[in-house]
């Protein structure tokens, strides 16, 4: 059983930058991977974001260059480092745990960007 609670979200202008924490408990060593999940106002849901637990990360398309997906283990965290936010990347941003054979969701943090 793995708990996820995100955090860190909130309303930015174009161009500012928010980081977005997961502080993850439970089963821990049991964890395949961690990933950022966004659903944006029209209810379209993509991965923005995907870590293993051997430090290898991905990236959508559409933020590659921009965000950065990290962890640090003694506080059993993973961030979302968010730079030059564009309105387009306004969304609920959920934090994702997959172990063998299960995953695990948050409950989400809201993020707004205004022009």
């Amino acid at each position: 059983q793995v708990q996820l609670v995100e955090s860190g979200g909130g309303s930015v202008q174009a161009g500012g930058s928010l980081r977005l924490s997961c502080l993850v408990s439970g089963s821990i060593a049991s964890i395949v991977s961690m990933a950022w999940y966004r659903q944006d106002p029209r209810g379209q849901r993509e991965q923005v974001a995907h870590i293993t637990n051997v430090g290898t990360t991905t990236y959508g398309d559409s933020v590659k260059g921009r965000f950065t997906i990290s962890r640090n283990d003694v506080k059993n965290t993973v961030y979302l480092q968010m730079d030059d936010l564009k309105p387009e990347d306004t969304g609920v941003y959920y934090c994702k745990a997959v172990l063998l054979g299960a995953a695990y969701w948050g409950q989400g943090t809201p993020v707004t960007v205004s022009s």
